[in-house]
């Protein structure tokens, strides 16, 4: 099948595309490079580079008639949408209702759509947050991904347009950005192997879920054959403090700096963990990476990266 892929150029769509692919599905690529990058693009995928906003993705819809599209392209700074909460909405609502309105116009026949699972929920009364726990986003950005499953499914009960949605974790692993506030796992790494000082917010007691990106890609992979519409957390249920990543990171990369706290971020969540019994019981999906395992794979690349750069 044909399947568009926005944001096919960045950390996680990147992953899928890849997946895709090798899978032998045809795939389009639309992404804007704000933060994707042309080397994680697969040369074998059709790329346009495009914004999701933009009126000339009809043009696209009505040339390539995709059957599926993989939405990953976002706004996807928690910190920057509480600053700017307006081009936050810009980019992760219209854009996507953008991209919703050309599905119906040209026939698409299913919307996957990466949402959170670390930001929708809020401040959790239970752990790990199924997908029944109720929605309590703290950010504008997690209210924005909660507007767009809302917007789903509308799009599904007026026009029929089936949808996957999965709520992810804290995602990590090779090809994350390491520049800006998001990501913790690729920030610290590229600190340490350059001998920079990673500094924890708070105490570092605050806790994740943090998910090895090939997981999300089976994911990804399986809801292409789900004839269903609805919602899946992706994560490991596991709890990791920041202090306890530190740590391992520190081990993996050999790095000489010290455990250096620096002031709370306001308004960050205290913890955050989700559970993936849902996925499991109806795809058969689970984590297969431990972080340890997930953890060196990533320093591993980060490695790679920067030889290769002071090679050139």
């Amino acid at each position: 099948m044909k399947i568009l892929v926005t944001g096919g150029a960045g950390f996680i769509g990147s992953h899928v595309v890849d997946a895709y692919l090798e899978l032998g599905h045809e795939v389009v690529v639309v992404d804007n490079l704000s933060s994707g990058s042309i080397e994680n693009l697969n040369p074998k995928a059709k790329f346009y580079k495009m914004d999701i906003r933009d009126s000339d993705i009809e043009d696209l819809f009505k040339n390539e008639k995709p059957d599926v599209v993989n939405h990953h392209a976002a706004q996807m700074d928690v910190r920057k949408s509480v600053e700017d909460p307006i081009y936050d909405a810009d980019v992760n609502i219209i854009g996507s209702l953008n991209l919703l309105q050309n599905c119906v116009r040209y026939g698409v026949k299913k919307f996957i759509f990466a949402s959170t699972g670390g930001a929708i929920y809020g401040e959790q009364d239970y752990f790990p947050a199924d997908e029944d726990h109720p929605t309590r986003p703290l950010s504008p950005y997690g209210v924005a991904k909660l507007a767009v499953e809302k917007y789903l499914y509308f799009y599904k009960e007026v026009y029929a347009l089936n949808y996957v949605v999965l709520r992810y974790a804290n995602i990590y692993g090779p090809r994350q950005n390491p520049h800006g506030e998001a990501g913790v796992v690729a920030i610290f790494t590229s600190k340490m192997l350059k001998g920079e000082q990673p500094v924890i917010n708070g105490d570092g007691f605050q806790t994740r879920d943090y998910t090895f990106v090939g997981d999300v890609v089976r994911a990804n992979v399986l809801a292409l054959s789900y004839d269903k519409s609805d919602i899946f957390n992706i994560g490991t249920g596991i709890e990791t403090d920041v202090n306890t990543l530190f740590h391992k990171l520190k081990q993996l990369t050999g790095a000489n700096c010290d455990e250096f706290h620096g002031p709370a971020k306001p308004g960050e969540q205290r913890r955050s963990v989700i559970s993936y019994e849902k996925i499991y019981k109806t795809l058969g999906w689970k984590p297969m990476t431990s972080l340890d395992d997930g953890l060196r794979l990533t320093v591993e690349f980060f490695k790679n990266k920067f030889k290769s750069q002071f090679d050139n």
